[in-house]
């Protein structure tokens, strides 16, 4: 894992709100070489609960002879501002305080994230991306950085996104959030150097557990099967099912905190780039889409990718869409590889060409 660090001197990092954070850092790994030209980097955004590591996440997707080529690409991939995994957030230590920041670090948006890792990339000398491409909140912040920085792409892949959170999207964050703070262990975001909202956290995991599957994928892996039964509790789990969602829970705690979780669901639930926000009437861009949803998916359903689509054309800007057949529900866009190869490998083929032409163009 590598550490960009910046907004150490001066007035800092500014925020959405208003609100300024300083010496700020974030995580990030590179896969491949940046060539010569600057021009082959391809940036990937991390879904909810990843981090900066995506090879291992996306493992399918990312190497030698894959989708995401690292013979002919440069990926990087920076855990999110807020985040856990190394980058700046409540549970890191504020400069002004020495003690964790909790509750006291202010409301981030995926604008900040987005304008966060800009920085980034203008640290590692690269002008104009190649492409971003993410998944879930990966693909808001994929919209993000087209609204923001239309020049410095070439194109953009979101995937089982969104331009907004929907009632029930919001619904769910908000049962997941009460979850955590309903623990008492959580003293109001204050618990660090204490006994963590395990507990809350936890439950919110499964809770959340449930909407990245389909009823299809439930019935395939699960069915009705039952578990050997704990005698000490008629409460105990009696089916596979329960028995995964407490295993999930379970091992989510070790690796995620409490406070990240709530930021970012808050960053989510107010991202919205609908209507002309994505593509203010003014601009005129030049940025290629592939718009990829699954059929299965219930959590992020296709209808809101169609929505995508539909305001690109209407700013008459190049999008292909495509629905993958798979009963893999939300969860999808990790597990569904071959399809999804074969659609990013010939996409990003045309976005280097025309990439390419534009170099000898501008010459």
């Amino acid at each position: 894992m590598k550490e960009f660090v910046f907004a150490k001197d001066g007035d800092g990092f500014e925020l959405g709100s208003g609100k300024r954070l300083r010496a700020v850092t974030l995580a990030y790994e590179t896969y491949g070489k940046l060539n010569k030209n600057r021009d082959n980097a391809i940036l990937v955004e991390h879904a909810f609960s990843g981090d900066s590591d995506a090879a291992s996440w996306w493992k399918g997707m990312i190497g030698k002879g894959k989708a995401l080529d690292t013979d002919r690409y440069f990926i990087i991939c920076s855990n999110v501002l807020g985040g856990c995994r190394g980058s700046t957030g409540p549970s890191s230590i504020d400069p002004d305080t020495k003690r964790p920041y909790g509750l006291s670090f202010p409301l981030i948006t995926i604008g900040d994230m987005v304008r966060a890792q800009k920085k980034l990339i203008e640290h590692l000398g690269i002008d104009r991306l190649l492409s971003v491409i993410g998944g879930s909140m990966g693909g808001m912040q994929v919209l993000q950085w087209v609204s923001l920085y239309p020049d410095s792409l070439v194109s953009a892949i979101p995937i089982a996104s969104t331009l907004k959170h929907s009632p029930q999207q919001i619904a769910f964050d908000e049962v997941a959030r009460q979850a955590i703070m309903s623990d008492p262990d959580w003293r109001g975001g204050d618990y660090y150097g204490k006994k963590a909202p395990e507990r809350g956290l936890a439950l919110a995991r499964m809770i959340g557990h449930i909407t990245y599957m389909s009823d299809e994928s439930m019935e395939e892996k699960f069915s009705r099967t039952p578990k050997e039964k704990d005698k000490s509790s008629y409460f105990s789990s009696d089916f596979q099912v329960e028995g995964y969602l407490r295993y999930k829970g379970n091992s989510f705690v070790k690796r995620f905190d409490a406070n990240s979780y709530l930021y970012i669901t808050k960053a989510m639930d107010h991202f919205d780039l609908s209507g002309t926000k994505l593509i203010p009437l003014d601009k005129n861009i030049d940025v290629k889409f592939l718009v990829i949803a699954f059929r299965s998916d219930w959590l992020y359903p296709p209808y809101q990718s169609k929505e995508i689509v539909k305001v690109l054309q209407g700013r008459s800007i190049y999008a292909s869409y495509c629905e993958i057949n798979s009963t893999y529900g939300h969860d999808a866009f990790l597990l569904e590889v071959e399809e999804q190869s074969r659609l990013i490998s010939g996409f990003l083929n045309q976005a280097a060409s025309k990439n390419k032409e534009d170099a000898a163009y501008e010459i």
